[in-house]
């Protein structure tokens, strides 16, 4: 049964509407799904990117270097754009080299991480150039090899597994036993290694976790990590160039939650970088972001094929779901499914709205994208909007899952 209520407005402010219609790029969403020529999709915005990298660049010290772990969004063209932005890119397997380095990043600019990485990636890596961060023993000895082989230095950092956590963070990435990088009692060990082996080290690189919006941790956490590789670096074989102090920038998924206040984490860093400049003259302070720099500017958008009542509940049947967006079906690591926000993108403001579950077409019952929300009454045709997807959507996803059409992504 449908209610009067006041217009929807659940697009978290950062897109904009005319009339009835969601504007993604400039275009109504109905248009631009013409354009797609399919359902579903994803589409992300140029304008929201760069001006989400000029609001970092202006809370920022200019000191400070911006990288873009396109792990977050590893699309190709979204891969060139961020790139003409940010000033390194951070790439976790070959395949994603390949990508950046096609999209035209500066070999000297990428830095490779990740726990598992295969013999034939470190030699790929050494052959373009860029800066391995180092993550066990068994690399640095791999790395030795393949240099005096290819007679090609092995550019290395090393990537510290801190006895600390970030507070707070969705996903905890250091402190206590991980399978990323090195534990931090046991690299002096392995810098006296690189040290033996004449392998040209850099830096390091400490990543605490992910998804944070409690600006006081994360300033924490970067206080902790510089101070970290302070005391680490007078193990080191040569002077630090490069300090790479991770990231955990959080955007607001689920109601309740606030935007991350950038100015304290702004004067925190400018703190650090004065005293970089005595503790490690000349070199790179790297802050690294993914989803804080894509995953506003994108939605994922699916049609209602289908608009049935079962038992007093209202279900949307869309023609995608978990196998294109895993992270909004709450497959992706939440504990307790919440809705991410959502809207029927043509019907944005609707006088009427209705209680309803917005469901996809596979055959299990986590296929669910929206759970009894508030939405404009809608019908089959409608288009409905996921809104914070331009992160961890499409790559993340079981796209193969159950045989159904791949999502297409595009970029306006």
């Amino acid at each position: 049964m449908s209610t009067p209520s006041p217009p929807v407005h659940t697009t978290m402010n950062q897109f904009s509407t005319a009339g009835n219609e969601l504007l993604v790029g400039g275009l109504p969403l109905s248009r631009l799904a013409e354009r797609v020529g399919q359902t579903p999709f994803y589409a992300y915005d140029r304008d929201l990117l760069r001006s989400r990298v000029a609001e970092l660049r202006a809370a920022l010290p200019e000191s400070i270097k911006l990288h873009f772990a396109m792990k977050a969004n590893p699309m190709p063209a979204v891969v060139g754009f961020m790139g003409s932005l940010v000033d390194g890119i951070d790439v976790a397997s070959a395949g994603e080299l390949k990508i950046a380095l096609d999209a035209g990043a500066d070999p000297r600019e990428i830095s490779f991480a990740g726990p598992g990485k295969r013999d034939s990636e470190l030699r790929q890596a050494i052959a373009a150039g860029v800066l391995i961060n180092v993550e066990s023993f068994r690399e640095v000895d791999l790395l030795a090899g393949i240099s005096r082989e290819l007679g090609l230095p092995a550019r290395v950092a090393v990537r510290v597994n801190p006895d600390f956590e970030l507070k707070g963070s969705g996903m905890k990435m250091g402190g206590g036993p991980k399978q990323f990088g090195v534990d931090a009692e046991q690299v002096p060990e392995l810098l006296a290694k690189i040290g033996k082996y004449n392998l040209a080290f850099e830096g390091f690189h400490l990543f605490a976790g992910s998804q944070n919006l409690k600006a006081e941790s994360i300033r924490e956490a970067q206080q902790k990590c510089y101070d970290l590789a302070l005391a680490l670096s007078h193990h080191a074989p040569s002077p630090v160039s490069f300090l790479n102090l991770g990231g955990g920038f959080g955007i607001p998924y689920f109601p309740g939650e606030k935007r991350l206040d950038l100015t304290s984490i702004g004067q925190n860093l400018e703190q650090l970088s004065q005293r970089a400049n005595m503790d490690f003259p000349g070199a790179s302070l790297v802050i690294e972001l993914g989803r804080y720099l894509v995953g506003e500017a994108g939605i994922y958008v699916s049609r209602i094929v289908d608009r049935k009542v079962s038992r007093g509940q209202t279900f949307l049947i869309v023609d995608g779901g978990l196998n294109h967006h895993l992270s909004a079906s709450g497959n992706f690591g939440q504990v307790i499914r919440k809705n991410y926000p959502v809207a029927i993108g043509n019907r944005m403001n609707a006088d009427r709205t209705e209680i309803a579950s917005v469901v996809g077409p596979l055959c299990t019952p986590l296929d669910i994208l929206a759970d009894r929300m508030t939405l404009a009454i809608a019908e089959p045709s409608d288009l409905v909007v996921v809104f914070q997807s331009g992160a961890y959507g499409a790559s993340a996803s079981p796209q193969r899952f159950l045989g159904h059409p791949e999502v297409v992504e595009i970029l306006v």
